[in-house]
This record gives C-alpha cells, sequence and structure tokens, in this order.
C-alpha cells in the first residue's frame, strides 16, 4: 500500500517510440488520495448513508475542513490501499436509522466499484464497510450544522 503523500498506483504503461500509438506512449500514476476521494464520494451518493467517518473523526475533520491544506471531508471515514493494478478499501459508514443495513452495504459495494474501476482502471479486490453508528431522525450530522450555520 502507499501513503497518502507519494503512494498511488501506475495504471497505463506502455513503450515509447514512434511506433506506439500516442495514447499509450508514457505512465499514467493515480495518487492514493485519488481513489479515497471518488470512493468517498460515491458510497455518499448511496440512499440510507448519513455520513462517513465516526463522531470524532467527522469533528476533527470539520476542524481539518478549515485549516488551508487540510484533508477534505470527502476521504473522512475512508481508507485506500493502492497497488500497481489493484486497491482495496475500507470505508467507516453511518446509516439512516430505519434502512436495510445489508441491503445499503450491498449498493455502496457497488457504486464504489463501478466509480472506482470506470475512473481510474484499477481493480477493486474488496470495499469492507464498517457501520459505525445509525443517525437517528432527531439527529443532524456535522456537515447538516454546518450547512445551516454559515
Amino acid at each position: 500500500g502507499g501513503t497518502p503523500q507519494g503512494g498511488g498506483a501506475t495504471v497505463q504503461a506502455g513503450p515509447a517510440g514512434a511506433d506506439t500509438a500516442p495514447a499509450t506512449r508514457g505512465k499514467t500514476s493515480i495518487a492514493d488520495g485519488v481513489v479515497e476521494k471518488i470512493a468517498g464520494m460515491a458510497a455518499r451518493e448511496v440512499p440510507g448513508v448519513a455520513a462517513l467517518g465516526g463522531g470524532l473523526a467527522r469533528t476533527l475533520g470539520a476542524v481539518r475542513d478549515r485549516v488551508p491544506g487540510g484533508r477534505s471531508h470527502v476521504t473522512r471515514g475512508v481508507k485506500v490501499e493502492v497497488g500497481e493494478r489493484q486497491t482495496a478499501v475500507d470505508l467507516d459508514i453511518v446509516v439512516e436509522y430505519g434502512v436495510p443495513i445489508t441491503e445499503v452495504a450491498g449498493d455502496i459495494r457497488e457504486n464504489v466499484i463501478a466509480a472506482v474501476e470506470r475512473m481510474t482502471g484499477l481493480e477493486v479486490v474488496e470495499v469492507n464497510i464498517a457501520v459505525i453508528d445509525v443517525r437517528l431522525p432527531d439527529e443532524t450530522t456535522e456537515d447538516e450544522a454546518e450547512t445551516r450555520v454559515q
């Protein structure tokens, strides 16, 4: 696996020279953070997902979001391990009360795998999901609270 600063995958590598197609000359590298953002966005799109990351992670993330150069809230609750051609994704999620968790988890896996594979060309070998909390109907997430108070 790579580190968020320097890690990543080399997805496309081809021979150089005039005899090869221009699209295959050189290599394309994808940083771990790119895969984290894609997976985070894809997971958040799934109905029934209230948030990613635990309460402490969301609180620290809200602080980090305000610091220049801080990590984006999109990657909160997302960890990836990226190899040369494959990646694995770990997600910590908060679900809405009343949703069928196993169905939501399946939908998350489908959405994350489709998005990451389509956008990066990497094979997603697994998407591990930890359901760490349930948001009750009368609760708001930090993201919603931030939106109302700006």
